[in-house]
């Protein structure tokens, strides 16, 4: 029943939203002043609705100065919209918009949870009824169709059609098929030195004729496939770091099937990381890894380095780099708003029933934290304007998603999100536990002001879990994908970084941001550096690619079968 019920409402769980309204109903039911507030509030917006209407009409009427709709809203910014009666709309629209704002936030009673979802609901309600998105009440849209005598609108409908056609036969969005992967993207040469049921193992082909002697192994997300970090040539970190003179092994994980519903987190641990290092080792010889993670392969990283690795009598790590990685999810931001008991059981439902948790699903939870920007504007754009946006790289990258299989996914969501085991320090992999104050070797640590996934607040806090003297936080500018990928030089982007190098905090997120100035420019030279400081002064020629003696031998050319899979 909860799958069936899925459905039909997006993967949301109802009862959730239903019990945040009621909250929100009766908090505002035992507040009388936040009543008042509102009823003076909504007769002064009415009133000024009215006197708008006729001061507008009335311009409109005797050819006099057309009434402007001062409006913060950058949907209304253009000229058109001072004419009558758009102006009416949008400043009607403001007013409403403004009221329910009110409205929703600020309620005495109302516990955090529910205020979030109310606010979140409101928000979706309030994107869809603005009148910048329907042609009728857009003079823009209304102005491009007259001007074009319709041909925007047939080929909005065009568009549409295609885009029905391309789901309905599981292809990714217009466009994205010129990034052909091997070739546009996750181009950078290298051989597939080991692959079991989970991942392959990629080792690229050096550039340089010596290498630093610590190679880099890099653990990707297995939500969306490794080539987020193997993009076009100019933004590939992969090829930087080849290209810094660096022996660096990629992570390629399996896009599972049904058959995998039973693979968990012990099992990405295993054979993903503790496996992926044995390969390493046998490969380049008895030397420390560079370890990489991003996003929730940061997460299992950080798991692996305080756990197994944290156990061995000699550490296979020379440091730990996290690019948007949390591990206290105490504070996960927006996506906490997916995150309760019963959303839970609702998608563990749907998980349990195929097997695995598709990619659309994720692809759909993310797009709504952002529904003007992901949904609204795309649609307007696409199938009102009949513009279609050509996707770059990233965009071609966002398009092909991975499943995520029933026992890893329910673990990761009630063990790490729900219960925070892992910030609170009660982790446990096949009974034993995880300990990141075991942590102690050099670290780096990447947050992303925009992320609406890692949120950097939430990223700063695994400072306070680690022991390592050796600790640097550098917060980027942009967002969880974008704010990564900047390629190693990027006019619009900035970053700011401190080092530590004791075991303790002393100061806050915020305390950190007011007291560390910006530095113009990408981050990634200033890991460069970091890695470069943090790595023997010795060079060493290129190791073999694999190592058939110890059952490494390369089985495919990169990128590997893996990365194909659909």
């Amino acid at each position: 029943m909860r799958a069936q019920l899925a459905m039909v409402s997006g993967g949301l769980a109802p009862d959730v939203y239903a019990r945040a309204w009621l909250d929100w109903m009766f908090g505002l039911s035992s507040a009388p002043a936040k009543q008042n507030e509102l009823a003076t509030s909504a007769m002064a917006r009415v009133a000024d609705n009215w006197q708008f209407a006729l001061q507008a009409g009335t311009s409109a009427l005797t050819g006099g100065a057309p009434a402007e709709a001062p409006s913060a809203d950058p949907r209304f910014a253009h000229e058109a919209w001072n004419q009558w009666p758009f102006n009416v709309y949008a400043r009607m629209y403001s007013n409403w918009a403004d009221w329910w704002r009110d409205a929703l936030t600020q309620v005495p009673g109302v516990p955090e949870a529910s205020a979030r979802q109310v606010e979140f609901m409101g928000r979706q309600m309030l994107s869809a009824t603005s009148p910048a998105n329907y042609l009728a009440t857009n003079p823009e849209l209304l102005e491009a169709t007259r001007a074009e005598e319709g041909r925007n609108l047939l080929r909005g409908a065009s568009h549409w059609a295609e885009d029905v056609q391309r789901m309905l036969e599981g292809q990714g969005p217009s466009g994205t098929e010129r990034f052909v992967v091997g070739k546009d993207v996750a181009s950078t040469p290298g051989k597939v030195v080991l692959r079991n049921e989970l991942i392959e193992l990629i080792q690229y082909s050096p550039s340089t004729p010596s290498v630093s002697a610590e190679p880099i192994l890099i653990v990707p997300a297995w939500i969306m496939k490794y080539y987020i970090l193997d993009l076009s040539p100019h933004n590939s970190l992969v090829r930087f770091l080849v290209e810094a003179g660096h022996t660096v092994f990629m992570i390629s994980w399996k896009n599972p099937s049904a058959a995998d519903r039973d693979l968990g987190m012990d099992d990405y641990l295993k054979l993903g990381i503790l496996d992926s290092l044995a390969a390493v080792g046998a490969i380049v010889g008895d030397r420390p890894v560079h370890a990489v993670g991003y996003c929730i392969g940061g997460t299992l990283l950080s798991i692996a380095a305080g756990g197994p690795l944290a156990r061995r009598q000699r550490a296979p790590l020379a440091s730990v780099s996290l690019l948007a990685a949390q591990a206290d999810f105490s504070e996960p931001g927006e996506l906490s708003l997916f995150i309760s008991p019963s959303q839970i059981n609702m998608l563990e439902a749907v998980m349990h029933q195929s097997g695995v948790l598709e990619a659309s699903r994720m692809g759909g939870a993310f797009a709504m934290l952002r529904s003007q920007d992901l949904l609204w504007s795309p649609a307007i754009n696409t199938y009102l304007r009949g513009r279609r946006d050509r996707p770059n790289d990233l965009m071609a990258w966002n398009a092909d998603g991975t499943r995520m299989p029933w026992r890893m996914h329910t673990e990761y969501l009630k063990r790490l999100y729900l219960d925070n085991e892992l910030g609170q320090g009660r982790f446990t992999v096949a009974g034993e536990p995880v300990d990141l104050a075991q942590v102690t070797v050099p670290m780096y640590v990447v947050g992303t002001e925009t992320d609406h996934v890692a949120p950097w607040h939430s990223v700063y806090k695994l400072r306070g879990l680690t022991r390592s003297t050796d600790y640097t936080f550098l917060l980027t500018s942009g967002g969880h994908n974008a704010g990564i990928v900047s390629g190693p030089a990027h006019p619009r982007r900035r970053h700011r970084a401190r080092t530590w190098s004791d075991a303790t905090t002393t100061l806050t997120p915020d305390e950190w941001y007011a007291q560390t100035d910006p530095v113009s420019g990408s981050w990634w030279p200033h890991w460069a550096q970091w890695l470069a400081a943090h790595s023997s002064a010795e060079r060493v020629a290129p190791p073999a690619m694999g190592n058939a003696a110890r059952g490494y031998a390369p089985v495919a050319d990169a990128p590997g079968e893996y990365i194909h899979q659909k």
